[in-house]
């Protein structure tokens, strides 16, 4: 999976600067933060309306979504895939819970 996801992280990095006209990950790229995270919510709505309403195969399309996005998002704040796999192997074997209250807010 992590390959898969890198390579689209990849392919948005080289839209970085392209015409926004033509590339919809350089519009994104070009808008900014606000508008990747308004995507964001809009595509994670999508997924829980089709994981309640509609078919298995209506959520994995919608989840691709959610995660192009998420990905766009992290390529504008310039975190890679691999810090994402970092946090999630530094967090394994701790509770959800116990992780939780140990953030600093």
């Amino acid at each position: 999976m992590s390959d898969a996801v890198q390579e689209l992280f990849d392919i948005i990095e080289s839209r970085r600067g392209d015409d926004p006209k033509t590339s919809y990950s350089a519009r994104l790229l070009s808008d900014g933060p606000e508008k990747i995270g308004r995507k964001l919510n809009e595509e994670a709505v999508e997924v829980l309306v089709a994981a309640l309403q509609e078919t298995p195969e209506r959520v994995t399309s919608e989840s691709a979504d959610l995660l192009y996005h998420l990905i766009t998002l992290w390529a504008y704040v310039g975190i890679q895939p691999d810090d994402v796999w970092a946090e999630l192997a530094r967090r394994r074997g701790t509770s959800g819970i116990e992780e939780k209250n140990a953030r600093s807010i």
